[in-house]
């Protein structure tokens, strides 16, 4: 089981940023997928995340409005489009996937696999 993010970069304010999540080694759409990023000196936290029953999705409020997740099962990708970034964006972004049905998506501990990171940096 592997998680590959990519798609992270050097952009300015107002541009957009696609992130890519390929899974090997299990069918991405049968679990749920969650981005969660790190900026430098503080804590990961959830970006956002989508439900393997549903398709439902969840964001951070900092982010709602602007990014949008979804899965291209044809590919077992997870992408996140980013839009509208600001500099408080800036951030080491992992996908994960999550260990079982029904848990809390928010929560790194629901999560048994991770992307290894990408970084995105907002700057003018």
């Amino acid at each position: 089981v592997q998680l590959q993010a990519s798609g992270g970069g050097l952009v300015q304010p107002g541009d957009s940023l696609r992130l890519s999540c390929a899974a090997s080694g299990f069918t991405l759409d049968y679990y749920a997928i969650g981005w969660f990023r790190q900026a430098p000196g503080k804590e990961r936290e959830p970006v956002s995340c989508i439900s393997s029953k549903d398709g439902g999705t969840y964001y951070a409020e900092s982010v709602k409005g602007r990014f949008a997740m979804s899965r291209d099962s044809a590919n077992n990708t997870a992408t996140l489009q980013m839009d509208n970034l600001v500099p408080e964006d800036t951030a080491v972004y992992y996908c994960a996937q999550a260990k079982v049905y029904g848990l809390d998506l928010t929560q790194e501990s629901s999560y048994a696999n991770w992307g290894q990171g990408t970084l995105v940096t907002v700057s003018s």
